[in-house]
């Protein structure tokens, strides 16, 4: 099994498309049916199958897909153990959109001043994706909000305890006691992301606990559509205050109080379990420890 093998694979898999795999790499798309073929008779099992004219991963090319990626990210560790002292290379960084848009913007600018041979990958999904996504090795460092988590895979640092707050538009009740009497009316939507957010699970499950699970449900794209139609007076949401701090200090949200209190939810961060680490990630670890390190500092002074 040859590494060229594995990444021919990895780069059909990301692509979708022999054709683009092939411009990509700078083969012929022989060159590409050659390697996948090899890869096969070695494994004994057809990866790829057509569906509709899709290009698809058949069961075997799933169960080899986490692994061909486990390989490769110690492939790119290998080559780079010459230069151990030098912070350089590609950093693959996964977080979900509340960080981005709220925490991770500083902590990015100020590790591309301090190390510019470093090219950032960032991309955003649900807290358990990009577990998922650390564990297989598509990416370096995994940045969640979570409830309390031990993961025996990962080490993880609890970055900071991040405070959920129910917000609606500035004309709407000041508790939730009042949706709470009209949950069924349409102008009392839920606004919320997607399924797997680990805020909105916790809030389903307070609502349950509380047998208030008759809210109509209206799933957004992305935070800022969600404060926009919680902001038009259509419902609420719940979210992380870090998130609608703007919006709530300059009065375009309210929060709303209520009785009960959330279970509490942090920000992580979690690296894989590994003998070697790239010296690209000790320092970007470095970098969201020290930023999380003021941030607490600021608010200690803040109160």
């Amino acid at each position: 099994m040859e590494i060229r093998h594995l990444i021919t694979f990895q780069t059909i898999v990301e692509i979708g498309s022999y054709t683009r795999a092939a411009s990509k790499l700078g083969y012929t798309q022989s060159t590409i049916t050659s390697h996948i073929q090899a890869l096969e008779h070695e494994i004994g099992g057809e990866l790829f199958t057509y569906a509709n004219r899709n290009l698809q991963l058949t069961a075997l090319g799933r169960d080899l897909m986490p692994l061909a990626e486990d390989l490769l990210s110690t492939h790119e560790q290998i080559k780079n153990m010459h230069c151990t002292n030098e912070v350089k290379g590609i950093l693959k960084v996964a977080a979900p959109e509340s960080l981005t848009i709220s925490r991770l913007g500083p902590i990015i600018r100020d590790y591309s001043l301090k190390y510019p041979d470093v090219k950032i990958i960032l991309t955003n999904g649900t807290c358990g994706q990009n577990q998922i996504d650390l564990i297989s090795g598509r990416v370096d460092v995994a940045l969640m909000v979570y409830p309390e988590i031990n993961p025996e895979k990962c080490i993880h640092y609890s970055l900071i305890e991040e405070r959920i707050v129910l917000v609606c538009s500035p004309d709407g009740p000041d508790s939730f006691d009042e949706y709470k009497k009209g949950g069924t009316n349409t102008n009392h939507f839920f606004i919320t992301n997607e399924e797997g957010c680990s805020y909105r699970t916790m809030f389903e499950r307070y609502l349950l606990k509380h047998e208030m699970d008759n809210f109509q449900t209206m799933e957004l794209w992305s935070i800022e559509a969600i404060k926009q139609i919680v902001m038009s007076g259509l419902g609420f949401s719940v979210l992380p205050y870090i998130t609608v701090k703007e919006e709530v200090e300059s009065g375009k949200l309210k929060i709303l109080g209520h009785s009960e209190k959330l279970d509490p939810i942090y920000s992580y961060m979690l690296i894989k379990k590994k003998k070697w680490l790239s010296p690209a990630v000790e320092a970007f670890v470095e970098v969201v420890l020290n930023s999380f390190s003021n941030t607490e500092k600021m608010n200690v002074l803040i109160k």
